[in-house]
């Protein structure tokens, strides 16, 4: 049995988004990530052949899909599911204060 606190120890005013994994079966990674103003870089899309479920737990952020005119806005609060293969990138993240996703990454089908 293992226990933790999302907030615990969140690194605050570093150059890169902080990945943690805090489970990793077959098929499945959960996992936390801190960010600290960053964005993805001009030109980058994500495209993962897993799903991902993602909820942001403490700042604020926008997340770009691919073909939608506007990046979607994030709050605390808010959750986003973005099936296998939908390309999409980090618009912005909050630089006044740390950013905390919990991210579910899963196989499709």
């Amino acid at each position: 049995m293992v226990q933790g606190n999302l907030f615990d120890d969140v690194p605050t005013g570093v150059a890169e988004e902080v990945f943690t994994a805090l489970l990793e079966r077959p098929g499945l990674k959960i996992e936390r990530i801190v960010s600290n103003g960053q964005a993805s870089p001009p030109g980058f899309w994500y495209d993962s052949a897993q799903e991902e479920w993602v909820l942001l737990m403490e700042g604020g952020a926008a997340v770009q899909i691919e073909g939608e005119t506007a990046p979607r806005l994030l709050q605390p609060g808010t959750w986003l599911h973005l099936p296998a293969h939908c390309r999409h990138r980090v618009a912005w993240t909050d630089t006044g204060r740390p950013t905390v996703w919990l991210a579910v990454h899963y196989s499709a089908g």
